[in-house]
């Protein structure tokens, strides 16, 4: 496999970007490697700057749910961009993509638009605060909520994978204010509220944690978390800008039965471009400016190039439901993937919960931050390269999920599962 443009091109950026990527799990850094620089995508494909092919796994950490380049999606940008490309003005697609998401999402009575799921999750944990008239949250150890100050104490996703999860720049005031629990630990919840009684504006967990690995709540939590939540008078606030519209239509709130007082979105409802969002109760929302005192603002908010393609794509989900097929699918890498494992007599779980999987080398039940992180990192990093010599793009992290597409092929998979024997045999 030839690298040599993309070796070029990375020491270029090093020369004007930090750290040569602007955002640093793409670095590679954990896996060994330089970063490899794409230059296309289409299907369940992308190439990179020398050529070589990759069946793509990561599908850009998650929206392309549809493949990359899909027809309607891709459509949808061309005819809006015809039109025009941003107004920083109200447009009738804010609206129609707020009523499909409200349609299809069973907590959300009113959503609003941002840019990044970093934007809805901070703006929403300052509305619970402004809610609340509180100032202290709960988050759970690995559970990443974007880069925003008060979720970045023993955070997931790229703050994991590089061992730093606690990052420079952040105030012991906003720190003090950030209370880490144990993800599927009831206990730890009860512990905290105990010794903050009345101080707790919000509750913010990722009902499937995808930024750890992916790691499913143990049968309980979610529910114990609500009827926490409940007695408290705590904001009950679900992070689905992974699982929102990948795991189910409804998202895991659907899939678990569990309705929270907010919903941050992100990733799949805009269609690969940027775009967050987050929703919930009216009297909640309503607290929002200009309605309300909590203030929140955005020059490309609902920009109308990722409404359109956030529209092609959701409404394409709604036409053919391909949530049967993308388990199909996903269950076969699972087991797949698992037999493999004992063939090879490797120390390794295999997690999916739908259409997100993730390979822990650890031979423990990973259930939360402390089992995730006994993994055995440096024998992902020779997993990961072992499979990209093989032409299947996985995610760089030991810490990230692997994402199944409508535009997997059978001989996709197949090809994925011969790369994975190859890479687990001793």
């Amino acid at each position: 496999m030839k690298i040599s443009k993309s070796k070029n091109l990375f020491e270029r950026a090093l020369r004007s970007i930090p750290g040569g990527v602007n955002s640093p799990v793409r670095a590679f850094k954990s896996v060994g490697i330089d970063p490899l620089f794409l230059t296309r995508g289409e299907g369940a494909y992308v190439w990179d700057a020398d050529g070589n092919r990759f069946i793509d796994f990561v599908g850009s950490w998650g929206p392309l749910i549809l493949g990359h380049s899909h027809p309607k999606v891709v459509e949808a940008i061309r005819k809006q961009a015809l039109i025009a490309t941003s107004f920083g003005a109200p447009t009738e697609l804010e609206i129609e993509l707020a009523e499909l998401v409200i349609s299809l999402m069973p907590s959300i009575e009113m959503l609003r638009m941002v840019s990044s799921g970093t934007e809805a999750t901070m703006s929403a944990i300052r509305l619970a605060r402004g809610y609340t008239g509180r100032e202290k949250i709960i988050k759970f150890e690995g559970c990443y909520h974007g880069h925003g100050d008060s979720f970045l104490i023993k955070a997931g996703s790229g703050a994991l994978t590089l061992g730093s999860p606690s990052s420079p720049g952040v105030t012991d005031g906003t720190a003090k204010d950030t209370l880490n629990a144990g993800y599927n630990e009831l206990t730890s919840v009860e512990n905290l509220i105990s010794a903050n009684k009345g101080e707790i504006a919000a509750i913010i967990v990722e009902p499937i944690a995808g930024n750890m690995g992916v790691v499913p709540p143990k049968p309980g939590f979610l529910a114990g978390l609500r009827h926490i939540c409940d007695r408290e008078k705590i904001v009950l606030i679900f992070d689905e800008v992974m699982t929102g519209f990948r795991v189910a239509l409804g998202g895991a709130q659907e899939l678990y039965g569990i309705r929270p007082d907010l919903t941050t979105l992100g990733k799949i409802i805009g269609g690969g471009l940027p775009v967050g969002a987050f929703g919930g109760k009216r009297e909640i929302m309503e607290m929002l400016s200009p309605v309300g005192p909590v203030y929140q603002a955005g020059t490309l908010s609902g920009n109308p190039l990722a409404m359109a393609a956030g529209l092609a794509t959701l409404r394409t989900l709604r036409a053919e439901n391909p949530y049967a097929e993308l388990e199909r699918k996903s269950a076969y890498l699972e087991q797949s993937f698992t037999e493999n494992i004992r063939a090879a007599n490797v120390k390794a779980t295999q997690m999916r919960v739908g259409s997100m999987l993730c390979l822990f080398f650890t031979d423990k039940e990973v259930t939360n931050y402390e089992s995730a992180i006994t993994s055995d990192t440096n024998t992902f990093g020779k997993y990961f390269r072992a499979m990209l010599g093989a032409g299947i793009y996985l995610a760089p992290s030991q810490f990230e999920a692997i994402f199944v597409s409508t535009a997997h092929s059978e001989e996709d998979l197949e090809r994925a599962v011969e790369a994975n024997r190859r890479a687990l045999a001793p």
